[in-house]
């Protein structure tokens, strides 16, 4: 399922790792180092940390913008959206987007970005100027969020709210609200867009929960690993994997849109709960911290038949 191929060493870095992103044609992966203060900066191909970038207070969210070359972060120390150089990584302007600035992202064919943040809005950038061009209310503090690819839609977990917010994003309003009864603290969040599947990824008790996005219904609610955070869907294996601070990821296969089975569960570390699938490249990268003898560190999992 998930085969462990490549340790990269973050050393020196410090406290909690969060969200990451990639660079396709770069061949580069961004860390957003939280407890570091700093962004991480990773080359996939020789497999080495070549740049750590200082002056962040607490990034949470990264995104790349390939056609500007540029990496949105999100500092939730701030509320700022820091905007770096892609090439020289230097900083080139600091954009106001709401107190505990956190996940991050990019609508490319609409020339947007997206940052969750505050006690409950969607802040919303122009990706050609990184100007705040609107703002979304929510009933409380975004958690991780998804585009609709095929729909107008953004499908967004608010934990505190206890509910999942159906956002408009051409009119900037939320359409409905899905509370949840089975299942709370839902953090992350991924979708199956050509089944109209969302999985959500909850903590209290851990749960992997299955949403049908056209009849807004419940239909299907399985164990996955403890204190998850990042959720993926690998669309050419019909499988998810949650990762979780527990120290696990957990492997669902997905029979069909009704029904999901758990097939493996590979151990990781204490505190890895943040990871990023890469269906191009058939990896996915679990962002592992410094704790006790266990060094700070990037590992790579082959994703196999």
């Amino acid at each position: 399922m998930l085969q462990s191929v490549e340790t990269i060493p973050l050393p020196g870095v410090e406290g909690r790792i969060d969200h990451l992103a990639v660079d396709l044609a770069g061949q580069r992966l961004f860390v957003a180092a939280l407890g570091n203060n700093t962004l991480e900066v990773v080359d996939l191909h020789t497999g080495r940390r070549t740049a750590s970038v200082p002056g962040m207070r607490e990034p949470q969210g990264v995104a790349f913008l390939p056609d500007r070359n540029r990496i949105i972060v999100a500092t939730g120390g701030d509320g700022q959206c820091v905007v770096v150089d892609g090439g020289t990584l230097l900083v080139l302007k600091r954009v106001p987007c709401g107190d505990d600035a956190d996940n991050v992202r990019h609508d490319r064919a609409a020339g947007l970005v997206y940052v969750g943040a505050g006690r409950g809005q969607l802040t919303v950038l122009g990706a050609v100027d990184d100007r705040q061009v609107g703002q979304i209310p929510l009933a409380g503090h975004p958690e991780a969020f998804v585009l609709e690819p095929d729909g107008p839609r953004i499908f967004v977990n608010v934990p505190t709210a206890g509910h999942l917010a159906v956002v408009d994003r051409e009119r900037r309003t939320v359409l409905a609200t899905w509370p949840l009864s089975t299942a709370h603290a839902n953090f992350p969040m991924a979708m199956d867009s050509e089944r109209h599947r969302l999985f959500v990824g909850c903590r209290q008790p851990a749960r992997l929960l299955v949403y049908d996005v056209d009849g807004s219904r419940l239909v299907a609610e399985l164990p996955i690993v403890g204190d998850v955070d990042d959720l993926a869907y690998d669309a050419a294996r019909r499988r998810i994997y949650a990762v979780g601070g527990e120290g696990a990821i957990s492997v669902v296969e997905q029979v069909d849109g009704d029904h999901y089975r758990p097939v493996d569960r590979i151990p990781t570390a204490r505190g890895a709960r943040t990871a990023l699938f890469v269906p191009e490249l058939g990896r996915l990268y679990v962002a592992v911290p410094h704790r006790g003898g266990q060094p700070a560190e990037i590992r790579s999992y082959a994703v196999t038949p």
